[in-house]
């Protein structure tokens, strides 16, 4: 994996600026995260990445069945 040495930045640095990441993302196109002086994640632009192709319903879906998820409990209470 190669790695451009201008979209990296540490875990606690995109936890504290999360706006910089952001802006790294959009100037890169990715952004690799380091925890522990190691590659841990990488964040993508989600509408400019050929490898993450999707229309969007699937967008939608995606988004959807996250939240879902998440608060499935919350759901479950309003259901009753």
């Amino acid at each position: 994996m190669l790695i451009n040495t201008d979209s990296i930045i540490s875990i606690t640095e995109a936890n504290q600026n999360f706006s910089r990441a952001v802006k790294l993302v959009e100037e890169n196109g990715e952004v690799v995260v380091f925890k522990n002086n190691k590659p841990k994640y990488i964040i993508y632009d989600i509408e400019q990445n050929p490898q993450i192709e999707m229309s969007d319903e699937e967008k939608v879906l995606f988004v959807g069945r996250r939240i879902l998820r998440e608060h499935l409990n919350a759901f479950k209470e309003l259901a009753k």
